[in-house]
């Protein structure tokens, strides 16, 4: 049986990278959209050009009765989930003076709350399996802070504290969970910087360039197979060096 894997907010960016590379290295997969149906299907489209079955769903990750429905259908189809990212995140840029309660649950619910909904969907499958890799992605700013960035890193740590702490919970079964925390990458959110503010944050890169979504795809990669398999509850900072 081929293996499968769920990624949330694999649409675009860095979950349409992850599941594109993981359908390359023969998984099935199902990613989860919000609002883009088209990018969604264009991700389809690329992922079976491998070969593999590619399926989306619709989902506000925050609905908890959603996540399981998700990952009911997905296990119904594939059989089973080997791997599930946790990609789906939202941010905004703001004094904390500015932040309104709603826009703080927008980013928890979505970043922070969507982990626990999906993990808590899947991970009963992979106790009963006895296998499985949970990714989980964070942030640079979740290991550090960012000013006017107060709620996207709250729940960006948040991530970092849930992978920690599930990884000693369910390693006796199994089951593998660890998080990527990448850096400045060029994806749409970072659509409202201007080209000055682009400039400043591949200087204070190390490795001077901004990453791609495909260098957080090979970390994840990477974290799915038997290569990674005794790495677990660790936090994998792919920044190019902006934080060590």
């Amino acid at each position: 049986m081929a293996k499968s894997a769920l990624i949330t907010g694999g649409s675009r960016g860095i979950g349409a990278a992850i599941a594109v590379s993981l359908a390359k290295e023969g998984y099935d997969i199902a990613v989860t959209y919000k609002e883009r149906s088209d990018s969604a299907e264009n991700v389809i489209q690329q992922a079976r050009q491998f070969g593999v079955k590619a399926t989306a769903f619709k989902a506000d990750v925050k609905s908890f009765a959603r996540a399981h429905e998700i990952a009911d259908a997905a296990i119904k189809e594939f059989g089973q989930i080997d791997v599930l990212v946790n990609n789906a995140g939202i941010a905004s840029s703001s004094l904390f003076t500015d932040l309104s309660f709603d826009e703080w649950n927008e980013i928890i619910g979505t970043n922070l709350t969507g982990c626990y909904n999906f993990c808590h969907a899947v991970l009963p499958h992979m106790i009963r399996r006895h296998s499985g890799s949970i990714i989980n992605i964070s942030s640079m700013w979740g290991q550090v802070g960012a000013s006017c960035e107060v709620a996207y890193s709250a729940s960006k740590a948040g991530i970092i504290g849930l992978t920690k702490a599930l990884a000693k919970e369910v390693g006796l079964s199994g089951i593998r969970v660890n998080a990527i925390a990448p850096g400045v990458i060029s994806t749409e959110m970072l659509d409202e910087y201007t080209k000055d503010d682009l400039n400043a944050l591949k200087d204070d890169t190390p490795l001077n360039r901004l990453g791609t979504p495909q260098d957080i795809a090979d970390a994840a990669v990477f974290l799915s197979g038997e290569k990674s398999s005794f790495i677990t509850g660790q936090i994998i900072g792919v920044n190019g060096g902006f934080v060590i």
